[in-house]
């Protein structure tokens, strides 16, 4: 009896302990710490006109490899942009004149820095601005002037076929 209780306790306990791993698991994915990195990082900042739907802890990415993230994201001012601030792996050195955008993975998908490395031989460090930068694309934009240029072409294209409806007629009548 002891040995079967013994046993049974143990099952137990594994399936208590393996439930507090996977909602572990779960709330470093909900808060984008899966990826946490105990790596040494420098701070480099950059100011965009519209950061979209950024995030802190958002990843940055090179070449599709994410070499740092958002570290904090503020508003500036003096010239009324987004002033973010990333960490980045010190094992990831990038030249001076790197530019940075804001991307989104896949249509509508969460959004991520985008490094391109420059040509420059001197590199970032820590406290540097990158200079370069493109804003986010909203697709609330997008959508409007897409909107706004079919309206427009509606518009702009139906005195053109009337008037050449009438010099149509107006050879017939000829």
């Amino acid at each position: 009896m002891t040995m079967k209780k013994t046993a049974l306790d143990f099952w137990v306990g594994l399936f208590v302990v393996l439930g507090f791993l996977a909602l572990l698991f779960l709330a470093l994915k909900v808060g984008n710490m899966s990826s946490l990195s105990f790596q040494p990082t420098y701070t480099v900042k950059m100011k965009f006109d519209n950061i979209g739907g950024l995030k802190p802890r958002a990843a940055v990415k090179s070449a599709g490899v994410v070499v740092g993230r958002v570290g904090s994201i503020g508003f500036d001012s003096n010239t009324y942009q987004a002033l973010v601030t990333i960490d980045l792996d010190k094992q990831y050195q990038f030249p001076k004149d790197s530019s940075a955008k804001i991307l989104t993975s896949g249509l509508l998908g969460e959004q991520y820095i985008g490094l391109e490395p420059g040509g420059d031989t001197e590199m970032l460090k820590s406290g540097d601005t990158i200079t370069m930068t493109q804003s986010a694309i909203v697709l609330e934009n997008l959508i409007g002037q897409f909107l706004y240029s079919k309206a427009a072409d509606a518009g702009g294209s139906k005195p053109a076929a009337a008037s050449g409806a009438a010099a149509t007629s107006g050879a017939a009548a000829h």
